[in-house]
Order: C-alpha cells, then sequence, then structure tokens
C-alpha cells in the first residue's frame, strides 16, 4: 500500500511562495495556501495547482488540516499561528525571525514540545553548498582557533526613495529591520558554525524617515541598516553588516579567520547558478584559492523565476530535512531553538541600539 505524501499548508505568500516550489520539490501534496489579498492567493494557487485558497489562517487550519503549516507572515503572527497549528498536531516550518521577542519564541518551542510535533525555522541560506562546504571545513578543523569573523548582506530592495513601503518598515509588525529580515541569517551561520554570542553592540539608521509603512500614521521605526558588533562565547570577534538600502547590490558574505587559515564565502543573485555560492581558502600562509564543494544543488534547483529557484535550491534541502526528522524521530536542524537562539541575540541588538554600549544576550 502506498503511503499518501505529505500535505502542506502555505500562510503568506510573499516569500512562502518559494516555499510552495520547496515543498513540490521533495513530493509533498501544498493543499491550501492562505494570503490577506484572496485574488493573488488564488492566481498563485492556480499557478501551482494548490486546491485550497484562504483568506484567514485560521480558517485554512481548520478546514484544510494539513500535516505541516509553514508560516510566512509578518513576524508579528508567528506566535498566534505555531501555537493553533502545534495544537492540531501539525509540523511547523516557520520564517524568520520566528517571533517578536526571545520569550515569545520560547513559548512557541514549548508548545511543540508539548504537543509532540517538530518545528523549523526557514534558514535556508545554510544549505547552499558553498556555505555546506565552509561548514564542514570549519568542524574539520581548517580554520583553527576562530579569531574575528565579517559578514555582510546587503541589497537595494528600498535603496530608491520612491520604492513602495510595506510592513517591514512598522516595528510593530516586523519586530526588527534589515537586521530582523537579513541580519538574522547572517546570526544564524555564525552559531551554526562557530558558536553562541556572548554579547553584542549595533548601531542602525532609517534611510527615508518619510517612507512609512502603509496604514501607519507615523514615520518608519524599523532600520534600514545596522552594524552589529559581537563576541562569541570563544571569544572570537564578529562584525555583522546588514542594509536593505544599497545600491546595485543584491548579496551576502562571510570572512573567518582563525589560527590556522582563512574561509571567504560569497553569495550573489548573479550567474546561472548563483544559488551554489562561491568559497576560497587560505592556509600555510598561502593566499586565497577557490575550492570546489563536495555536495551539489538538487536537481532542477535553477529552474522557475527567482523565486521558484530560491525554493528548489534553498529552502528545498530543509523541506527534506523536516521530512526525515519525521520519518526518523530525530530533531530537525535548523530547528525553532536555532530561530529562539538567534531572536536572543536580535533582542540584545535592539537593547544595545535603545541605551547604547555592550548588551549580554541572554543565555
Amino acid at each position: 500500500m502506498t503511503t499518501p505524501p505529505p500535505t502542506v499548508g502555505v500562510i503568506g505568500l510573499g516569500y512562502g511562495r518559494a516555499h510552495v516550489s520547496a515543498f513540490h520539490a521533495v513530493g509533498c501534496r501544498v493543499v491550501a495556501v492562505c494570503q490577506r489579498d484572496l485574488s493573488s492567493a488564488k492566481t498563485i494557487a492556480d499557478r501551482y495547482g494548490v486546491p485550497g485558497v484562504f483568506q484567514r489562517w485560521e480558517e485554512m487550519l481548520d478546514r484544510a488540516r494539513p500535516g505541516i503549516v509553514v508560516i510566512a507572515t509578518p513576524p508579528h503572527l508567528h506566535h498566534a499561528i505555531a501555537r493553533r497549528a502545534f495544537a492540531q498536531g501539525a509540523h511547523v516550518v516557520c520564517e524568520k525571525p520566528v517571533a517578536m521577542t526571545a520569550a515569545e519564541a520560547r513559548a512557541m518551542v514549548d508548545a511543540a514540545a508539548r504537543a509532540g510535533c517538530l518545528a523549523m525555522t526557514g534558514f535556508n541560506w545554510r544549505f547552499t553548498p558553498a556555505m555546506q562546504e565552509l561548514h564542514a571545513r570549519v568542524r574539520e578543523g581548517a580554520l583553527g582557533r576562530p579569531l574575528h569573523l565579517v559578514l555582510r548582506w546587503l541589497n537595494a530592495r528600498w535603496a530608491d526613495e520612491g520604492a513602495a513601503a510595506t510592513w517591514r518598515m512598522d516595528r510593530a509588525q516586523a519586530g526588527h529591520g534589515a537586521m530582523g529580515d537579513m541580519g538574522v541569517h547572517l546570526i544564524d551561520l555564525v552559531r551554526w558554525s562557530f558558536g553562541e554570542f556572548r554579547r553584542v553592540t549595533a548601531h542602525a539608521g532609517v534611510a527615508y524617515p518619510v517612507r512609512a509603512a502603509p496604514g501607519v500614521g507615523r514615520p518608519p521605526d524599523a532600520e534600514d541598516y545596522c552594524t552589529l558588533l559581537g563576541e562569541l562565547d570563544s571569544g572570537a570577534q564578529v562584525t555583522l553588516v546588514a542594509s536593505r538600502a544599497a545600491h546595485g547590490t543584491n548579496e551576502h558574505t562571510l570572512e573567518a579567520y582563525g589560527t590556522r587559515g582563512g574561509l571567504r564565502y560569497r553569495l550573489s543573485r548573479e550567474g546561472p547558478r548563483w544559488y551554489e555560492g562561491e568559497l576560497a581558502v587560505a592556509a600555510d600562509g598561502k593566499g586565497f584559492e577557490p575550492v570546489a564543494p563536495r555536495t551539489s544543488a538538487p536537481p532542477g534547483a535553477g529552474e522557475g523565476d527567482p523565486m521558484d529557484v530560491i525554493g528548489k535550491a534553498t529552502i528545498a534541502p530543509l523541506a527534506r530535512e523536516l521530512l526525515r526528522a519525521i520519518e526518523s524521530g530525530a530533531p530537525p536542524s535548523p530547528s525553532l531553538a536555532d530561530g529562539q537562539r538567534a531572536q536572543a541575540v536580535l533582542d540584545a541588538g535592539l537593547v544595545a541600539l535603545a541605551r547604547g554600549g555592550w548588551v549580554d544576550v541572554a543565555p
């Protein structure tokens, strides 16, 4: 007897559309999508052959009853949706930042544990072949003891003053600006390969104070660019720069230097196989040399529009990890607890922005 494929419901179809492609690519059946703009939701459902279309997430959960729920809404809704999904026995993939605060994220982690459900954070940028290779080499000791790390995530989405504002300009809906939207991926990459943050300090700015979020009658309060300095438990120093107002660029980079060598990673949204990333290694006092990853992108990763490519190339491996965990009972990675720990770093960064100086990251 053939086992039916796992069913998936996707809530939020901005970035969530990439999850539709991803879960289809790993053999799941997306049975429902949900978005406030019902017309747009129907268009997306028709494109991907999804039978259920909903305007309210509560109705989607009650009527479609998917076995896996993807939460890709503004962060202020994550906690309520996740708690409801867990109560119904669904596994969850939650986009980042996973909540408005680390305490809220912890409540989500606890709810998943009580329900016996698995939960992951959408840290999909762990899964490019070059980043997988970087992680492996760090674990194998190629870097030695890490001394300092420099990471950047820059894009031009809101570099022009005339670019339309969204909920991402409103801290009440987004929780954070550029650091929560893009920089949190950098925080995760640091934690994953190099260990926990001990303390941070930060400074940030808003590019265009007149560009308020729709329906919000005040200036924007979520940062467009931010620099976060950190110290890890190992003593390594970290510099993170995130900007959504950087003209002419869309890339993220990681440079790591240790007692035995250096690693340079770059991923730019250019070229036919950009989603593989680039990695170079320096050792024995020599200059950097490019290296080929030991893994490759999934088959068909480059097919479709840019959102489909992101889904198939970087989210599909995360979805496959969730399916493996469901089958084996082993915890998935990146877990929702990884999102909670990254949220603790974001929380400390907000405190640092408000009062200045160094702020310890809550254990």
